[in-house]
This record gives structure tokens, sequence and C-alpha cells, in this order.
């Protein structure tokens, strides 16, 4: 090991040869200070994982469909969803890669060094990229990506991301209409993100953080070219292996290889995406006439009916996938707490599991912690109690419990289907709920300001992650307008501790408020699975939705 391996790495290496953790586990914590993929694997004594297919193996040429939906996309830096990003990513590139086996490695970096303290953090980028107009990649192009999505003036999730180590809160000296301090955000110091040099960018963090290079890799941190301004469409400038030459909102995307693409692949010519619309049964029809040749993902109900199609495979994987049915705690009807640990104590998770997935995931906890995650912290579990949760209404002031709306989409069909279990529950207690679903693009207009709703939320391979996005104070996905300064101060904490273990203390008092005060139900979380024609080569199903068409090919 050099003088830049992170001192940790040497107690790793301990820990896993005394068995206090596995060979996975050290893969994953050596990836992230810094070491090499190919080094941590030696060290584990693990193999490498081949890539999908040797070069020389795949067959060059031809065209891919797959059918996923084609949205609005206003900027790369705003994208909310699996399907948006995988619309860019074949254009627009990260930083960094987390794998489906959830290790992270450098992509657009060459590699990464982090300080002891976890609060340095060097990112060196690989200096044989350029952008499909020709100029090379640099160091001026990251640091104007990093800093656009810290500006609160653009709504990035990336915001609640950084929110504590790169990006402060801080009280404007202005007043709310409720009289309470009126807080924004800024970056926490000028030289917080440091340009180094032409090919180092250096990130001054405020206080210490573990998941940099997987927040480099959440969906809108694309590096985008800083001459498009936010726009993206066919002819936007890229790094990737193809470039966009048809896109329409509902419809499709078209995409071209480029030759001179610096990594791996494509072997295809030419890309596209198919819009199928809401209706499961066209994606199954389209699948059956090999309209398309595979599909963004499927649910449990749709490969039941193509599982024995002869020329499709199945594809299946656990994931941190989830929804929950979130209020609003400033709303009159959720102000006491106990309404909404009552809204918890209504649900059978198993009955949801089965008649919603078709057993198709695992129970969830109400926390947003998943037991895949590496810090999460064992809680005493508790089932349903219909008595309990009368009484907590009774003691809140809803003796005769009370109506509302909730408010979901039809599309996919399982969120609607755990939207009508769930108000079949919650009737027991005397929540009488009245759903209203909405079309997917109307529903996105409302998300974050309807009382009352369910959403989904996609894989993450750690919680601090999702927690960062969706439950920290001001953070721009906060969908539930949650707020607990408590929270906030234990999340950052815990974002700061390198040992999952450790951490791990932290997140038992941060779920166990989730538990207590917590603005969600959340019944489950998903097995994810999709389908692929069985002439698609180099296939592989990530957790996260994400799609690699310059990895496919596909055979005669």
């Amino acid at each position: 090991m050099d003088k830049t391996t992170h001192s940790y790495i040497p107690t790793l290496v301990d820990q896993m040869q005394t068995g206090a953790i596995g060979r996975r586990d050290f893969l994953r914590k050596a990836t992230l200070l810094g070491l090499s993929a190919a080094a941590a694997y030696g060290l584990s004594g693990l193999p490498a994982p081949a890539t999908a297919a040797e070069p020389a193996a795949l067959p060059k040429g031809g065209n891919l469909r797959i059918g996923m939906r084609c949205m609005e996309i206003k900027d790369p830096h705003l994208v909310d969803f699996a399907e948006k990003s995988n619309l860019i990513r074949q254009v627009c590139e990260y930083l960094t890669f987390t794998d489906a086996e959830n290790i992270t490695h450098p992509s657009l970096l060459e590699k990464w060094e982090v300080s002891d303290d976890l609060k340095t953090w060097t990112l060196h980028l690989r200096r044989d990229i350029s952008w499909h107009s020709g100029r090379p990649l640099t160091a001026d192009d990251v640091v104007w990506n990093l800093r656009r999505v810290c500006d609160p003036a653009i709504g990035s999730s990336m915001l609640g991301l950084f929110t504590g180590y790169l990006v402060e809160d801080y009280d404007t000296g202005e007043k709310n209409a409720d009289q309470s301090p009126r807080m924004a955000s800024r970056l926490w110091s000028e030289n917080a993100i440091e340009k180094v040099d032409d090919y180092t960018v250096r990130l001054n963090c405020a206080a210490p953080q573990i998941a940099v290079p997987e927040h480099l890799y959440h969906y809108p941190m694309f590096i985008a070219d800083p001459a498009d301004g936010g726009v993206f469409g066919p002819g936007a400038n890229g790094t990737g292996p193809f470039e966009m030459v048809e896109y329409t909102v509902g419809k499709g995307a078209k995409y071209k290889a480029r030759a001179d693409y610096w990594g791996e692949g494509p072997y295809l010519d030419t890309f596209e995406f198919v819009d199928l619309g809401d209706n499961p049964g066209a994606s199954i029809a389209a699948m059956a006439s090999r309209q398309v040749d595979g599909l963004s993902e499927a649910d449990a109900v749709q490969i039941n009916s193509m599982r024995n199609f002869p020329h499709v495979a199945v594809y299946e994987v656990q994931t941190t996938q989830t929804v929950v049915a979130r209020m609003h705690p400033e709303i009159e009807q959720f102000k006491d707490k106990r309404v909404r640990q009552a809204m918890r104590l209504a649900v059978d998770r198993d009955k949801i599991i089965q008649t919603a997935l078709l057993g198709a995931g695992t129970p969830a906890e109400d926390h947003h912690v998943a037991p895949t995650h590496p810090e999460y912290a064992a809680l005493p579990k508790y089932g349903r109690d219909v008595e309990k949760a009368r009484q907590l209404l009774a003691e809140a002031g809803y003796p005769d419990g009370f109506d509302f709306d909730m408010v979901t989409r039809p599309d996919p069909i399982w969120e609607l289907n755990t939207a009508q279990v769930l108000a079949e529950q919650f009737k027991d207690i005397g929540v009488r709920i009245n759903i209203k679903a909405l079309p997917s693009a109307q529903y996105w207009e409302v998300w974050k300001t309807t009382p009352f709703s369910l959403t989904a939320w996609g894989h993450r391979s750690l919680a601090i992650m999702t927690l960062s996005l969706a439950y920290r104070s001001n953070a721009a996905w906060n969908e539930s307008n949650y707020a607990n300064p408590e929270l906030d101060k234990l999340l950052t904490e815990a974002e700061g501790i390198l040992d999952p273990k450790e951490r791990s203390k932290v997140m038992a008092k941060i779920e166990a408020i989730m538990q207590d005060d917590g603005p969600i139900v959340q019944p489950f979380w998903r097995i994810f699975s999709t389908v692929m024609d069985k002439k698609v080569q180099g296939f592989e199903l990530h957790p996260s939705q994400y799609l690699f068409a310059h990895q496919y090919a596909v055979s005669a």
C-alpha cells in the first residue's frame, strides 16, 4: 500500500482476516476509502467479477429497444426518477459508478483519496476523456456541476445529500408566516469545492462524510456540459457512449452510438426507449410480439404472465426500493404524533405484500432503513394492533376517526394496489380514506404539496442517503415537510462514522425517532424484476433500475 492509502485500510484487512467483517463488507468499505477495486479484490481473496462479456465475445451492431416511460426532463440536475436518469445516462456520465453489488468505482474519475478524518476528498479526473464536441473534460467542468447542484435556486436534490458537509443551512434574519426563522442554504465555505489543477478537484468538508463517492452517483449528479446550461435533449453534449438523436415525451427516445467513446463498448449501432404507456398489459403484449426487446421493469403480475414466453429471460433482485404513505405533520389531522403512530399500527404488512406484490417483498419497519443497509439497527418488532391504534386516535381527539384523501398514481399497478389495501386496513381503525389516483404526470406536479400521498422510493445502498434526501429539514425531496432538528443532528453525526457497526448505534436513535414521531407508514421492501429477450447479451439487473446500453449487445 502506498502513502495515499487511507490509514483505516489495514484495520479493515485485520477485521476481515479475523472474521469481524465479511469479504463483501471489506470490498465495500475499502473502495469507498479510495482503494482500487482491483486491489480490494486482491486483498479480499475474492475473484474480481468478470465483465458482462469480453468485448471480443459480444456481437457488434444492431438496434436494441427497451420499453420505459419517457418523462419530461426539465434539467439534468433535477432528475428525480431512474427512468429520467436512464434517458440521460446514455449521453452524460457520473464521476463514480455504484455497481449491482453496491461497490462504488471511479468512472469519469481515475481515483479518489480521502483524509483520515473523512473531511478532505481529492478527486482525480481521467485525462483521456473528451466531450462529444472534442473539448477535453477538465476540473472546471466538474466544479461548475458541483457548485450548480449546491445552488438552492436550482432546486436539485443533491442539496439534501450535501447538507451537513458541503452545504450549510443558515438563518436569513427574516421570519416565516408563523414567525419562525426563515432558513436558507449555501456552501459552508467559498473553498468547499476547490479546483486544484486542470484534472483535480478537492472537496473541503465542514464535517466528516463517508458516502461522498456514492453521493456522486445519485440520479441528478450528471457531469453536464456547462455550455448546455442545464438543458438536455437531442444534440446535448456529453462524454457518454451515445448521442441522443430523437426524444418525444410520452413516446420514446433514439440514440446513435459514438465510435470515439473512451470506455467499454458500445456494441450496438443504435438504441431506443419506447414508451408503452400506463397499461401494464401493453408491456406484456409488446414483449409477446417482440415490439420491444426488454422492459425497464416489470411487476409480479407481468412477470407471471411472461415467465413462460420461450424467448424471454426473467431477472429479479432484492432491493431497498419501497413505497411510503406519508403525512404532512402540519396538517390538522396529522399534527398529533399519536395519529401518525396509529396509522402505523393499523398495517398488516404481510397481507399487503401478498396482496399488492404477490409475495415479492419483505416487511419494512416505518423508518426507511432496510435490513440490507450496512448501518441498519434491529429494533423491537411490532405488528398490527387495531385496538391500540383506536386508543391513540381517541387520545388525539379522534374517537370516531376521520375522513381524508390519499393521492397516488395508477402506474405501476402495484402502487395503486398498495394504496387500496392500506385504505382497507385504515378503515378498521376508523380512518376512512378516499383514494385519488392521478396520472403520473399530474401526480409528480403535486407530490410534495398534497397532505397525504403514497410515493415510491428507489433503491439506495446506504440508509444515510435516503434519510438525507427524504427527511432532512429543507431537503428538496422532503415530501412530508418533516422537520426534526434532533434527527438532522443525528443524521449528520451518522454520515461521519466510518464503521457501520458504530454508525448503527446512531442509526438506532434515528430509527426510533422515525417510529415514534416520523411522518410515514412503510409497509415493505420490494423485490425488483424485469424481463429481456434472450437475444440480449451483456445485461445485468441493477437494483436501482439503471440501464447501461453501452454494455448490451444483440445476437442475430
